[in-house]
């Protein structure tokens, strides 16, 4: 049974309720676009009578998509809930993909490349020794035509430079090679299910399985992302499209904004609503967040408006150099928690550019504050320990074909492009796994002699070591096995600074000291067992939230949070915005970016800049960021024009922190 309905305001009830044709919600940020969503599958179910089962919402991160299914079960009910479809792009594309894969020429099994994976394959195609930075800018591109909806095969399409030329020359070989591997990269869930719908039959029926269609953070959608949905939308435009144009900042990744007016041009019965309510924030951050990003052109305007009252004053503190500005946030976060601001938990630190984290970190852990760092690299993300735990997953589950396609030629051992194709056109004969097509002589003997020899080798390597760690002690097989493939050395060959060197072996003895600890708790078990635990816990540590820590994160990483208390660092010329952006022409990208970081705040802001940073080994003199001039001044307190507002607040925070002193000293 669904709980009663809640309370809407007037446009979020006219969005919910509208089901005339095409719907275009433009969401500000903090309006309960969400709340939108989840009310009107409700709707849709239980006013309208359509089955569940008919409805799909989808969204950009599983992060989102847990967070509606969990919203929906408490509105419909678990049983009801169940029957929606709510999924990222990425999924249900897969569930495209998979459905035809016979008319997309792949066999069953497909194995999906993550981008590590794919840079992998990239290398493979490009001459021994192309440095890995090369790697990386062509993995990009195919990524960037792809997002496009622009295959290898496509004419007319001109590369910019003698370099797009060449990897538009490699672009046909990737495709050809991952169609010969059975597998796609995680760009190719998406174009692939859009070649499949241009099969009128495909496209039908699926037009037929989702009878209505809503799409959240529409403005983030790339150009193949937009052509997908418009053929699942059809002619009659069964869709409720919600995004917000001044929040897309991922112009970089293919994003485009523009999509939301394209949306007009296709469907020329498009109703429009406006929610401009916002629920998080006082009314002076919004009014300089209206008044920053109306710098910026719009097709329909909109201003967002508060009931929550005005709240502080914006601060914007000027400081010598970035250590300084480190120090002037500790300093704030410590104060406002000692004078009963708030909890760590309320506080955020946003800035442009990850390298700004360090300085950052050092000054919270001086004053011994707690704090999470968002949007680094995870653990279990790293190169260097997905090569080695596919290794490992290999030797517990040979079937597992992506851990294969890893690492049979990592470290390199002759086994290459075309040898790799070769084993996964038998396995794709004879209906067995990769692994299992490697081990067999008839699949071998095709091969060029040392190529053969070296695959015997690893999957001879592969079952000793699963054997090993069955039946005797897995820590050593483990060792083993890494000392056998000579794992070090090609992290030597790989890495061209000698201090991410010591970093990823670093991380290597990690894995192995962890694996050892799980080991120590229950001595009895085998690597098979070993594996899953550490499978189970790496999962729950990417899904774990952090509480009661100050939120160290980029702009881009801040996007869809609040907090009580935001503090924005370095916003000055070239960081923010950011002068690779500027020279791109990116500008009013930056600018929204600066707006998704002034409209996380819920009740105070500072903004604070540098006079100096060390950039490069050197100090250099910083400018204020444009964007501070385009706020209005009666809603800025800057730090220095008061001196005696400023040498109170200085005596208050040096007696919060005598008191602090002496609660720590018992006194």
């Amino acid at each position: 049974m669904s709980t009663p309905s809640i309370q809407l305001n007037d446009q979020q009830h006219a969005a919910v309720t509208y089901t005339g044709g095409p719907l275009l919600v433009l969401a500000g940020a903090g309006s309960g676009k969400t709340r939108v969503i989840i009310e009107k599958v409700v709707y849709l179910v239980e006013q309208r009578g359509l089955p569940g089962a008919k409805v799909a919402a989808i969204t950009f991160t599983n992060k989102a998509a847990k967070e509606m299914k969990e919203r929906l079960a408490g509105r419909l009910g678990i049983e009801k809930a169940n029957g929606v479809t709510v999924s990222t792009f990425h999924s249900l594309g897969w569930q495209i993909l998979r459905a035809h894969h016979e008319l997309l020429g792949y066999r069953p099994g497909i194995s999906i490349l993550d981008e590590s994976d794919s840079q992998t394959v990239v290398r493979d195609l490009l001459p021994e020794g192309t440095a890995p930075e090369m790697v990386r800018l062509a993995r990009a591109q195919l990524s960037r035509w792809k997002n496009h909806a622009l295959s290898s095969g496509d004419e007319g399409v001109g590369a910019q430079s003698a370099g797009e030329e060449a990897i538009w020359r490699l672009y046909s070989r990737y495709e050809e090679h991952l169609k010969n591997l059975n597998a796609v990269d995680f760009d190719d869930l998406i174009l692939q299910s859009l070649r499949a719908l241009q099969d009128e039959n495909v496209r039908l029926q699926w037009q037929q399985r989702i009878r209505y269609l809503l799409v959240d953070e529409y403005q983030d959608t790339n150009e193949a992302q937009y052509r997908l949905l418009r053929l699942l939308a059809g002619e009659d435009g069964r869709l409720t499209a919600v995004g917000d144009d001044d929040q897309s900042i991922y112009g970089w990744r293919g994003a485009q904004p523009e999509n939301l007016q394209r949306l007009a041009d296709d469907y020329p019965s498009l109703e429009v609503i406006k929610l401009e309510q916002n629920y998080r924030s006082c009314g002076t951050v919004l009014h300089a967040a209206n008044a920053l990003i109306a710098n910026n052109p719009h097709a329909v305007e909109k201003r967002l408006w508060s009931a929550l009252g005005d709240g502080d004053a914006i601060r914007v503190v000027p400081c010598g150099d970035e250590k300084q500005e480190a120090a002037m946030i500790a300093a704030e976060i410590l104060h406002k928690r000692h004078t009963g601001r708030g909890n760590w938990g309320d506080f955020a630190v946003l800035y442009r550019g990850n390298h700004q984290s360090r300085v950052l970190e050092q000054a919270l852990r001086e004053q011994r504050i707690p704090y999470h760092l968002s949007g680094g690299t995870s653990f279990f993300e790293r190169t260097e320990i997905k090569d080695l735990m596919c290794y490992l997953r290999l030797a517990v589950n040979p079937s597992d074909n992506t851990a294969f396609l890893r690492v049979v030629n990592t470290p390199r051992r002759d086994i290459g492009v075309a040898s790799r194709g070769h084993v996964a056109q038998y396995a794709g004969t004879h209906r067995i796994s990769l692994f299992e097509a490697a081990t067999r002589g008839a699949c071998r003997a095709s091969l060029p002699a040392r190529s053969a020899q070296s695959l015997a080798r690893f999957c001879d390597l592969v079952i000793a070591t699963g054997d090993r760690g069955q039946r005797a002690d897995p820590i050593e097989a483990v060792r083993d096995l890494f000392d056998e493939i000579e794992y070090e050395s090609w992290l030597r060959e790989q890495t061209e600074k000698p201090v991410q060197l010591e970093r990823r072996l670093e991380n290597v003895r990690e894995l192995v000291a962890w694996l050892q600890r799980l080991h120590e708790e229950t001595p009895g078990q085998g690597l098979t067992d070993l594996m899953g635990r550490l499978s189970l816990l790496t999962s729950l540590d990417k899904d774990k939230e952090p509480e009661g820590q100050v939120r160290l994160m980029t702009l881009h990483g801040s996007k869809g949070l609040e907090f009580p208390h935001v503090f924005l660092a370095g916003v000055e010329e070239d960081l923010l915005p950011h002068r690779n952006s500027l020279e791109e022409g990116a500008e009013q990208e930056e600018r929204r970016l600066m707006y998704v970081g002034i409209t996380r705040a819920q009740y105070s802001l500072t903004l604070s800049f540098a006079r100096q940073r060390r950039r490069f080994g050197e100090h250099v003199r910083c400018e204020p960021s444009r964007f501070l001039d385009e706020l209005p001044a009666e809603l800025l307190e800057w730090k220095g024009e008061d001196e005696e507002k400023d040498h109170a607040r200085t005596r208050e925070r040096a007696a919060v922190h005598l008191e602090r002193l002496k609660t720590l000293f018992g006194e």
